[in-house]
């Protein structure tokens, strides 16, 4: 963490509510974030149960305009968005051209020239640089318009009936990472079926002024049906019982998506993009690393960044992810391991303090919602 006061961290437009209803807030990023407010375990639960109401408008926005908006989006990352139609979204990767990661993204294309990407927050101005920058020899324009954004993320099972009571648009016949622009309780904005917990559910982008009005609202209709609101601790459990990489965590500048398990975000048919050379490579010599899910063997919890231990006891990976899962009641984790020890069933050691703890590779996602 970041050492830094309270009044030299960013803060979203919600930081006053969050405070009156004692959320525990720490330092994430640079952005002063409520980590639990009821505590993590029942707020995940509630996520899974029933519903869980997330402020999420630390996440950045980048929006990209002009006649070659589609030829910079392609370029800069390494999935295809001449796929995407109007009103649909897709999970990439912001690329640097040794092939590993500026960052993840989600591509939103609102029409052949606009292009809505939503970054990770403490990666936004760093990515709106890169962005721009790539964007000499296109004829686009890059705006970073983080702050003319709030989101709330509102997911769970019970989310789409919730938020149908405030909305006119037609989102439950919105299909999983398609979006559309709309009215939310009299307020304009991009409703997308999206999230990061491994659940149905939305996420909403609108002006600021108006989240403490949302906030509440959605607090107030979810309530009898056991909405809960979530801090970023349950989003982080979550998002690890399904299996899904957080930057800074699973990918980062030093890995790529072959190890990454992303290969199907890379699409290396559609023409150049940054890194696409060097994947190239990559796909063809081999990976010698990769990013594997694990269950402890015993009552131990692998944190982020104990390492994985081989034969003779040297490091031979790490784990990136490590915790208690609050739903599936089991200690899980993923971790980047020898190739030839990444085959479900596998048994692994992981050093914890002074112990050496058995655990055992299993399939990704660790959970996956009932359809």
């Amino acid at each position: 963490m970041i050492e830094a006061t309270t009044t030299q961290l960013r803060k979203t437009a919600l930081n006053s509510a969050h405070r009156r209803m004692g959320a525990k807030m720490v330092n994430f990023g640079g952005w002063d974030m409520p980590v639990e407010y009821s505590g993590i375990v029942s707020e995940h639960i509630a996520t899974r149960t029933a519903a869980g109401l997330f402020d999420v408008s630390h996440m950045g926005e980048i929006e990209l305009r002009g006649p070659q908006a589609l030829d910079l989006v392609q370029f800069v990352t390494c999935n295809d968005a001449a796929r995407l139609t109007d009103g649909q979204a897709q999970y990439s990767g912001l690329m640097t051209a040794a092939g590993t990661f500026v960052d993840d993204l989600l591509v939103h294309k609102i029409s052949d020239g606009h292009y809505f990407l939503c970054v990770n927050a403490s990666n936004q101005d760093k990515d709106f640089e890169y962005i721009r920058s790539a964007a000499i020899r296109f004829s686009a324009k890059v705006e970073n318009s983080g702050e003319r954004y709030s989101q709330l993320a509102i997911q769970g099972p019970k989310a789409l009936g919730i938020l149908t009571r405030f909305t006119r648009a037609p989102i439950a016949s919105l299909k999983y990472y398609h979006f559309l622009a709309g009215e939310v309780d009299g307020v304009r904005a991009l409703i997308a079926r999206t999230g990061y917990t491994g659940e149905d559910g939305f996420e909403i982008y609108f002006a600021p002024e108006h989240s403490e009005k949302l906030w509440n609202a959605l607090l107030e209709a979810g309530r009898p049906e056991g909405l809960l609101p979530c801090g970023l601790g349950a989003r982080n459990t979550l998002r690890l019982e399904a299996g899904m990489c957080l930057y800074g965590h699973e990918i980062d500048d030093t890995t790529t998506v072959w190890e990454a398990n992303l290969g199907w975000i890379c699409k290396l048919g559609k023409g150049d993009f940054l890194g696409r050379t060097a994947l190239q490579a990559q796909k063809e010599s081999g990976i010698r690393r990769t990013l594997a899910g694990f269950e402890m063997q015993d009552r131990l919890i692998a944190r982020d960044g104990y390492p994985v231990l081989a034969a003779n006891g040297q490091k031979a990976g790490g784990v990136t992810s490590g915790s208690p899962a609050p739903f599936l009641k089991k200690n899980i984790g993923m971790a980047y391991v020898p190739v030839e020890s990444s085959a479900p069933g596998t048994a692994i050691r992981i050093g914890i303090r002074s112990q050496e703890a058995l655990a055992k590779i299993v399939p990704l996602p660790f959970y996956k919602r009932p359809r």
